[in-house]
Formats: structure tokens, sequence, C-alpha cells
């Protein structure tokens, strides 16, 4: 297979992920305003509390603070501070902004109460999508595209990509675990994410990379 024809299919690829996520996104949506998603919730949620004891609930609160506002703005400053690359600094920053407002305004528009039942935190607002899963996807998941495009060093990319994919998945499964969130708030919120991320990967990633795509 030529480069060019490696191209065309990694954009084919990722058209279909984009598409798909947002339809997954739809039906979840369209399943909570017609009240069908609770039974697929509780079946998660149950399979998540076999594991809850004292141990795995600190794991837990750890685990949630990191995709918290203040830990991600503090990587904000920090990579203000620290990246020698400012582009990357802009760009983490503005990704930042862009999905925490399409989160507020998804929540202010779906308006899905918070689940009550189970609560080990507290936490306000609405539900739908999960502003946790949808930002820490959205960051992360951004931070990994950075580190996949520009670290030469293939064992390093490989061992933070990895880090940060798991953390990403526990970051939304401590949602469920905590009670603050159902299932689909948090599969809903990875999923516009990740829709969300191809397209603004695709419109900034001649800035933020070192050798071409």
């Amino acid at each position: 297979m030529s480069e060019k024809q490696k191209k065309r299919l990694i954009r084919i690829i990722k058209w279909i992920i984009l598409l798909g996520t947002l339809m997954v996104f739809a039906k979840i949506t369209e399943d909570i305003f017609a009240n069908e998603i609770f039974l697929f919730d509780e079946v998660i949620y149950q399979n998540i509390s076999y594991f809850m004891n004292n141990i795995a609930t600190v794991f837990f609160k750890i685990v949630t603070n990191l995709g918290s506002a203040i830990t991600i703005g503090a990587v904000c400053v920090g990579s203000i501070l620290f990246l020698k690359n400012k582009n990357y600094s802009k760009y983490i920053i503005l990704n930042t902004i862009l999905i925490t407002v399409f989160n507020q305004v998804l929540k202010n528009i779906i308006q899905r109460p918070r689940p009550t039942e189970h609560r080990i935190i507290n936490e306000i607002g609405y539900s739908f999508p999960s502003g946790h899963s949808m930002v820490s996807m959205a960051f992360y998941g951004f931070i990994i595209y950075l580190v996949y495009k520009n670290v030469e060093n293939k064992k390093i990319k490989y061992i933070v990509c990895t880090i940060l994919t798991v953390l990403i998945l526990f970051i939304g499964i401590s949602r469920i675990y905590l009670g603050v969130h159902y299932a689909s708030d948090v599969i809903g919120g990875f999923c516009f994410s990740i829709a969300y991320l191809i397209a603004y990967t695709n419109l900034i990633r001649n800035r933020v990379t070192q050798r071409k795509e």
C-alpha cells in the first residue's frame, strides 16, 4: 500500500469513527428523553459496585480528581510555563475551553438530573454528558495526539499514550463508581469528545506536529 493510499484509508477510518460516535451520542440522547436507558445504567452500576470497598473508593476519589477543573487547569498553566513550543500550550488551552463550553451547552439543553441513590461524593449540575469524562477524553486525548505525533522515542511514546488512555477510562469509571453519573453519561461524554477530537486535530494538525502527516 502506497503512502497516499494509507493516508486516504486513515481519513476514511477517521470519518467512520467520527460519524459512529456521533450516532451513539445521538442515540443515547434520544433514549434519555424517552426514559429508555435506565435499565442499562443500573446493570452497569451493579457490575461496577461488585468491586466496591474502602480501598477502591479512595482510589477512585483520587482518579476522579485527575479529571477535575483544578487538575486540568493546573496542567494548562504548567504547559505555558514549561513547554518550549508555545503553540502546544495555546492549542491545549483552546481545546480545553472549547470542550468545556460544549459540555455546558449540552448539559443545559438536555438537563438530565444526576443519580441520587448511590452517591459517595457530592456534585452539582446536570448529569448528561459527564463533564469529567468529556473533558478528560478531549484534554488527555489531545495530549496523546501531541505525544504520538511529536515524540520520536517509540518506547516513551507508547508508554505515555497507554498510561493516558487507561487514565481516561478510569476517570469515566470513577464517575459511575462514585455515584455522580450514569454509565450512559460517561459513554455519551466519551463519544462526543472522540468525534470532537477528530475534528479539532484535523483543523490544527499542521500547527502542532513536527512532521507532515
